[in-house]
């Protein structure tokens, strides 16, 4: 079968085309494969998990203002094992508990700055 001349130029531009779209799409048109987009789900999924705990946590702390003295002395990396013994973080998930008592530390140590 003889594919006419004049279709040649057509299917190659039509197949050029589409490598273009397919190139500009992942690189500025902001296209992610399956993978990357569960990976951004996953990743948003724990900001918003934090975000939503954090002021119940602060919340638990205000309650205890002597432990709020001690919290302020611990060293930056020591104050969400204190916050999580502290036991203000015990309805948050497992996974996630790191993660809100650090946000839950910071946020009460500076607010703490800011009076």
């Amino acid at each position: 079968m003889k594919v006419p001349a004049s279709v040649k130029p057509a299917a190659w531009g039509a197949i050029g085309g589409a490598i273009a779209a397919i190139i500009i799409g992942f690189a500025w048109g902001g296209w992610v494969t399956g993978g990357t987009a569960g990976k951004m789900e996953t990743a948003s999924a724990e900001v918003a998990i934090v975000q939503a705990f954090t002021p119940l946590c602060v919340a638990k702390t205000e309650q205890q203002p002597d432990q709020i003295l001690l919290l302020k002395e611990k060293s930056s990396w020591q104050r969400d094992d204190f916050v999580i013994k502290a036991g203000w973080v015990d309805n948050v998930s497992e996974k996630y508990r790191s993660a809100v008592a650090e946000a839950c530390a910071l946020t009460v140590v500076e607010g703490m700055k800011a009076k």
